[in-house]
């Protein structure tokens, strides 16, 4: 694939953030792309493997917040 035609969230060589919105739900996000509505960034800018990373670890219950039960 061309590298005009690359998928943006794919690529391997740009900055990413790692995003979160309020039902807790993480996205990886492009630096150069603006920030949706809804979404603040909590992670980043860093590489795209260490922005998985962080999702990997942080993000342990996929299930929106709304919808987890309280352990407390």
């Amino acid at each position: 694939m061309s590298q005009q035609h690359k998928n943006p969230f794919d690529d391997e060589t740009i900055a990413f953030y790692v995003l979160i919105n309020a039902r807790r739900q993480y996205s990886l996000w492009p630096e150069f792309a603006a920030i949706p509505a809804g979404w603040q960034v909590e992670f980043g800018p860093e590489k795209r493997a260490s922005c998985l990373e962080y999702v990997e670890r942080e993000w342990q219950e996929m299930r929106p917040a709304s919808l987890q039960r309280s352990t407390h």
